[in-house]
């Protein structure tokens, strides 16, 4: 325990080496000269230890005080507690800051600490990104000097921050960021950057779906309710205009149901969790049912359809979904390809890969509309797959049923000259491929 500096014990020293001093001067007459002598030497022996705390704090490099004598040692030693105690706490706030740091670098939102006056304080690598802040360089700006948007501005300035506000990032246009002020600290703000781009393009996919299915559903539903109330309970309709309302109604009553099963199917492909495909399947058995399917789908167009198959290729997966893949492409072939054309289907090794390609000499399809394909609902020509049935879910179900399987389907056409449709699946799922690694798991993305 370190001993206090006592007034009283430094007083009784002093008292007594002025009176031994006085004695010894009283002895030799010279009382004064002996009195004015210890002053002086005890005026020098505090100025040299002066001079060693100010070389200790200001010139030398060393951390341990020097050697005093007296109360200066515990002056030293008071002073180097007390800077040991500083460096203790300075290296426990560095410390803190230091998680304070990691933890904001951690979140997946941008976040920026400003004053009361807008200016930055500190943000994370995410608000870089987003907002297109520079660190150290943009420390001490004002936050609306570097998002230069109307509604940020009038945000700040009216200060009511209950409800976030949504703004394109200033450093792309097709970015849209969610912005939240919170207060933080003492005259301080947070501020809270997210992308929600994604969430506004699943809202409006989902918006999109709702009056697809609407749309789809109801113009077979206004096709049966015309016909039911032009009917009468009590009096049928002469045989000739029954036969062609029959007809339509069975159309369309397929159509409703076809839409809603591959509205199922979707459903159903896109909540599987995550699964270990370990099932055979039997590929060339499942396109020769396919092609004896074909043939049927293909009176009324007869097309020269050819189907190069590989007896030996089989692999593994989910049969149902694989089978709805390979077939979604052929029947659509038949369908979207003039009277009259040829249409080749392959299943064939492609190193270690299965590939499975649909080629027909069709009309072909614009660059344009090639990327939006797989796109639910979406359609190239309204009239003509409304005329031939489709539904525009067709492409979808097989883009969820590849990812699923880790692959993903290749479109190349070129109008005038007709479209091909691939896909490869991996080699852990080919039958007799031997892969440094074990058969994986898929899931949907």
């Amino acid at each position: 325990m370190r001993l206090l500096l006592s007034k009283k014990r430094l007083a009784s020293k002093a008292l007594l080496y002025y009176g031994l001093t006085a004695f010894v001067g009283w002895m030799f007459g010279q009382v004064l000269l002996f009195l004015l002598l210890l002053s002086l030497g005890h005026l020098l022996w505090q100025y040299k230890h002066i001079f060693l705390l100010d070389k200790w704090l200001w010139r030398d490099r060393k951390l341990t005080p020097p050697a005093g004598d007296g109360s200066w040692q515990q002056i030293f030693d008071g002073i180097y507690f007390q800077q040991r105690r500083e460096r203790r706490k300075r290296k426990e706030l560095r410390t803190l800051v230091r998680r304070f740091r990691d933890g904001a670098e951690a979140l997946p939102e941008a976040v920026v600490v400003l004053n009361e006056d807008w200016s930055i304080i500190w943000c994370n690598k995410l608000a870089q990104l987003l907002v297109g802040l520079r660190w150290p360089s943009d420390e001490g700006q004002r936050i609306d000097n570097l998002i230069r948007s109307p509604e940020f501005h009038h945000y700040l300035k009216q200060q009511n921050f209950q409800q976030p506000l949504e703004v394109m990032s200033p450093t792309s246009s097709s970015v849209m960021l969610e912005c939240k002020m919170m207060p933080y600290g003492k005259a301080q703000f947070l501020l809270i950057v997210r992308d929600i781009t994604q969430l506004k393009q699943l809202e409006q996919i989902r918006k999109d779906f709702v009056a697809n299915v609407s749309h789809e559903l109801r113009t077979p539903l206004t096709v049966l309710q015309g016909y039911l109330e032009v009917m009468d309970g009590e009096q049928q309709p002469p045989a000739a205009i029954w036969q062609k309302a029959h007809g339509v109604m069975l159309e369309q009553t397929r159509r409703m149901d076809s839409l809603v099963q591959q509205l199922l199917t979707l459903s159903r492909i896109e909540a599987a969790a995550r699964v270990q495909f370990d099932q055979e399947v039997d590929v060339p058995a499942m396109l020769q049912l396919i092609a004896t399917e074909a043939e049927t789908l293909n009176r009324d167009k007869q097309h020269k359809l050819h189907f190069s198959i590989d007896a030996t290729l089989k692999v593994t997966g989910a049969p149902d979904e694989l089978r709805s893949a390979f077939s979604n492409l052929v029947t659509n072939a038949i369908k979207y390809t003039p009277a009259g054309g040829e249409i080749e289907v392959s299943w064939q090794r492609d190193g270690q890969r299965a590939l499975f390609t649909v080629t027909d000499n069709g009309e072909g399809i614009a660059a344009h509309h090639v990327k939006r394909l797989t796109e639910r609902f979406y359609r190239v020509d309204q009239a003509r797959a409304r005329n031939t049935g489709g539904t525009g879910l067709g492409l979808s179900i097989v883009k969820h049923v590849l990812s699923r399987h880790n692959s993903q389907l290749l479109i190349f056409s070129e109008p005038g000259k007709g479209s091909s449709f691939s896909f490869a699946l991996p080699p852990e799922l080919v039958i007799g491929v031997q892969t440094p690694k074990k058969r994986a798991k898929f899931k949907v993305k």
